[in-house]
């Protein structure tokens, strides 16, 4: 790690996506903070951060990349099932400090969480600005399942979801993509491998040619005074 380009708190400018590491996959660069400014720079050039308590603040840019193309969703039998017959409410930036709270908590087989609380009051801070949002799924008073992720131009980056119960995180997302659609958002960005995401219809491209596919500009917060409203 004492190889890598070490970012200061003061300056915004990231390395070259090309210049990542292939093992670990993708890791780019270390240090600096999560300032607004800096993550939505860092989005706008396909970086995202990812580390644990106990590191600094890792900046990754994975190669290949996993994206959903909205136009692709793939919806099985069941979760089509489960649509129709679901009780459950899905809203949109309802509970954000919650549905992150919620990314956060411990999973089976997972040691810890990368979602530390410097992320989570970091993400607020974006969403209070228009550029971070989530989904919520409820049953009655009861938040069950959701996501949260990042509004920038016509793209959405994919953090993070949780369920309580099964399935709740694909009923968000199920309601998420075709309205992300329907507002002309072009890309999803899942980050990395996931056969979870691979069922929704994500497929992996080579980072050079997802870059290519990202806002021009660090624009953000489509439609933010009204995002997703039904």
């Amino acid at each position: 790690m004492s190889s890598l380009p070490w970012l200061h708190d003061d300056d915004f400018e990231f390395p070259d996506p090309a210049s990542a590491l292939v093992e670990p996959n993708g890791l780019l660069a270390a240090g600096g903070s999560l300032a607004p400014e800096r993550l939505i720079e860092a989005y706008s050039k396909g970086i995202f951060p990812w580390f644990e308590a106990s590191q600094p603040i890792l900046w990754w840019t994975p190669d290949p990349r996993m994206v959903l193309f909205p136009h692709e969703l793939h919806i099985s039998r069941s979760l089509e099932k489960l649509q129709r017959k679901s009780d459950c409410r899905i809203s949109a930036d309802a509970a954000f400090r919650e549905v992150i709270t919620a990314c956060a908590g411990k999973r089976h087989n997972a040691r810890g969480t990368w979602i530390t609380p410097e992320i989570i009051e970091a993400y607020c801070a974006l969403h209070r600005l228009g550029a971070a949002h989530s989904i919520e799924v409820w049953d009655g008073v009861d938040l069950i399942g959701g996501l949260y992720g990042i509004a920038m131009g016509d793209v959405f980056f994919g953090e993070s979801m949780f369920s309580r119960r099964p399935n709740a995180s694909k009923l968000a997302f199920a309601w998420l993509v075709p309205r992300l659609e329907k507002l002309g958002y072009r890309l999803i960005d899942c980050q990395v491998s996931s056969v979870y995401l691979a069922g929704f219809g994500a497929r992996e491209i080579p980072r050079a040619e997802f870059l290519k596919l990202l806002p021009r500009s660090a624009e953000y917060g489509r439609n933010k005074a009204h995002w997703l409203l039904q």
